[in-house]
């Protein structure tokens, strides 16, 4: 299916942000599918540490991945615009210094959100992770307990349906 080579790409970003020492970690509705989930979905969430390198770093290394920032989304949450120039990206991004990224490959439809060290800091959820062997490398996943604290952040703030299905997933998980 299109969500395994999305997999293989994420787990090589993955890599390749590891290597520059942003210690991701794949958190939210894709990481709760490689537990199990039936949950659909076609975006990836990864927490980063920003005690590492510069954001501009972070930025560049996403645009060499072929992902470009969103900077517009429809009220249905489809992207509406990306920006295709990586330093007007690293110069909007340094202006509104965000917590959170959203990139996407306009020709492959990946949608990578970084959540940078928000709403937990990264370092203790990635010192935690489980690591998952996709393609020829690996991805940290959080765990079901960084998952479930994770997702009662999300769903306080927003009370959403699929909020509570996920608790409710991962409550079972851990009773298992």
């Amino acid at each position: 299916a299109a969500s395994d080579g999305y997999l293989r790409t994420v787990g090589g970003l993955a890599g390749a942000l590891e290597a520059r020492g942003f210690e991701p970690v794949l958190v939210g509705g894709m990481a709760l599918v490689l537990l199990g989930s039936q949950r659909v979905t076609r975006d990836f969430d990864l927490l980063v540490s920003t005690q590492g390198p510069p954001t501009e770093d972070l930025v560049r290394l996403m645009y060499r991945h072929h992902l470009e920032l969103v900077t517009r989304f429809s009220p249905e949450g489809e992207v509406k615009r990306t920006v295709d120039n990586v330093r007007i990206a690293v110069a909007k991004l340094k202006a509104e210094q965000p917590r959170s990224l959203f990139f996407c490959n306009p020709k492959t439809g990946l949608r990578v959100a970084l959540l940078l060290d928000f709403p937990l800091p990264a370092q203790p959820v990635a010192r935690r992770a489980d690591k998952v062997k996709v393609g020829s490398g690996s991805l940290r996943v959080a765990s079901t307990e960084d998952l479930r604290r994770l997702k009662e952040i999300a769903y306080a703030d927003r009370r959403s349906a699929s909020d509570a299905q996920d608790l409710e997933f991962l409550k079972r998980k851990m009773r298992e």
